[in-house]
C-alpha cells in the first residue's frame, strides 16, 4: 500500500467507500481482528430507520443532546472537582497538520501579515522608522478547514435524505453564508462529567490495530478493567492510541483508523445514555465502515438521527497516562456562524476519588 501517493494512501478507505466496490470491502475481515464481526442489525439499507431524528426538545432546536446540561448539572461536576491539574486535551495547530485535504478541504495555513522588520520597512501606519524600531509588531492570519485539530462536529455536518437533525431541510435552511440553523454558533459550552473509555490499553496494545472497529464489549471490558462506571449525561471520550502519529507522521495517524462502530455508537447513546462523545483519531469512526449504502453510518447516525454533537481529534494521551478515568469536562467552541463545525480547546480536571 506504501507505493502509492501519500495522499491517495491517507484517504483510500473513503474514497473507496464512495465508489462501486465499498459493499466488498465493508465485508472483508483481517484474520487478525481488525475488523470485529458485523454485529446483528449493523447492515442496513436506506429504510424509514435511517432518517433525520426529531428532537424531543422542540421543533426549535438546534443543539440535541447538549440539552441535557443544565445549572444543577454543571454545578454538580463542578463541586466533585478533587485537584487543581488541568489535562488539556487539544492538538497544536501547525502547518502540514493532518487533515482532510485529500478530500479537497484547504490544509491548514498560516501568514504573517506584519512582522517587526518588515513593519519597519513599510511604515503601514506612518508613524516613522524610530517609532516602528520600538514597536516590535507582529500580525497574522490562518486559514483552515473547520473539522481539523481538536474540534467538534455540529448537527448540519451530516444529514439524510437533504435533511439534518430536527427536520431542516437542505432547501430552506442553507444559503450563500452557510446554514441558517444548527451551525457551531448554536453549540453552548459543555461543562459535564468526562470518562476515558481506554480501549487501546484494555487490549494490552499502545494502540488499536489498522480499521480496528470497537464493539460494545471492547467498551464495557475497557469499563470494566477501569472499574468504572458510566452514567447519563457524561462527555465519552475513546482512546485508539492514534494520537501517538500526530505529530509528524501524517500517513500513519490517518490510514486506515481504527475507531468506533455503528453497534457501539448506538450502545453509548440508546444503552448508556451518554450525552456526547469522542476519540483521538480524525474521523470518529472505523474506515473502511461497515455498511453497504452509507459511506460513515457512524456519522449519521449520532448527528442526524439521534442529534449527538461529537469531538474529533481529542488528546488523550496525558489522561491515559496517568490513569485518570473520571474528570470534569470543560470545553468551548468558536462560534462560527453557519458553519458545520468549530475547533475547541476542552480540558479535563480530575474528581474526588
Amino acid at each position: 500500500m506504501h507505493d502509492r501517493p501519500v495522499h491517495t494512501r491517507l484517504f483510500l478507505p473513503v474514497l473507496i467507500a464512495l465508489g462501486t466496490i465499498a459493499g466488498t470491502l465493508a465485508a472483508h475481515a483481517h484474520d487478525d481482528g481488525a475488523h470485529a464481526v458485523r454485529p446483528a442489525g449493523a447492515k442496513r439499507t436506506a429504510d424509514a430507520r435511517e432518517r433525520a431524528g426529531r428532537s424531543p426538545w422542540g421543533a426549535h432546536d438546534e443543539i440535541g443532546t447538549l440539552n441535557l446540561m443544565s445549572d444543577q448539572s454543571r454545578l454538580r461536576v463542578l463541586q466533585q472537582i478533587g485537584s487543581g491539574k488541568i489535562y488539556d486535551l487539544s492538538v497544536d495547530y501547525y502547518v502540514g497538520m493532518p487533515s482532510w485535504y485529500a478530500v479537497g478541504d484547504p490544509r491548514y495555513q498560516f501568514h504573517l501579515t506584519h512582522s517587526p522588520r518588515g513593519t519597519a520597512v513599510d511604515d503601514p501606519l506612518q508613524v516613522g522608522r524610530a517609532m516602528n524600531d520600538k514597536v516590535s509588531y507582529t500580525g497574522d492570519a490562518i486559514t483552515m478547514y473547520t473539522h481539523m485539530g481538536t474540534h467538534i462536529d455540529a448537527l448540519n455536518h451530516f444529514g439524510l435524505h437533504g435533511e439534518i437533525y430536527n427536520g431542516f431541510g437542505v432547501d430552506d435552511h442553507v444559503g450563500d453564508k452557510g446554514w441558517t440553523k444548527a451551525g457551531a454558533e448554536k453549540l453552548p459550552p459543555i461543562v459535564a462529567r468526562g470518562v476515558l473509555i481506554d480501549v487501546a490499553a484494555a487490549k494490552g496494545v499502545e494502540e488499536l490495530p489498522r480499521s480496528y472497529r470497537i464493539t460494545p464489549a471492547d467498551l464495557q471490558q475497557a469499563l470494566a478493567r477501569q472499574g468504572t462506571k458510566l452514567e447519563p449525561g457524561d462527555v465519552v471520550l475513546i482512546r485508539t492510541g492514534r494520537m501517538k502519529h500526530f505529530y509528524g507522521d501524517n500517513a500513519r495517524y490517518m490510514e486506515e483508523p481504527p475507531g468506533l462502530g455503528l453497534a457501539a455508537a448506538r450502545w453509548l447513546i440508546e444503552e448508556a445514555k451518554v450525552m456526547t462523545l469522542g476519540a483521538d483519531n480524525l474521523s470518529l469512526e472505523t474506515f473502511p465502515v461497515e455498511t453497504k449504502d452509507n459511506w460513515i453510518p457512524v456519522h449519521t447516525y449520532l448527528l442526524a438521527e439521534r442529534g449527538v454533537p461529537f469531538m474529533e481529534v481529542v488528546h488523550l494521551e496525558g489522561l491515559a497516562r496517568d490513569r485518570i478515568y473520571t474528570f470534569a469536562f470543560i470545553a468551548a467552541s468558536l462560534k462560527l456562524r453557519g458553519a458545520s463545525g468549530a475547533p475547541m480547546r476542552p480540558i479535563a480536571i480530575p474528581l474526588r476519588g
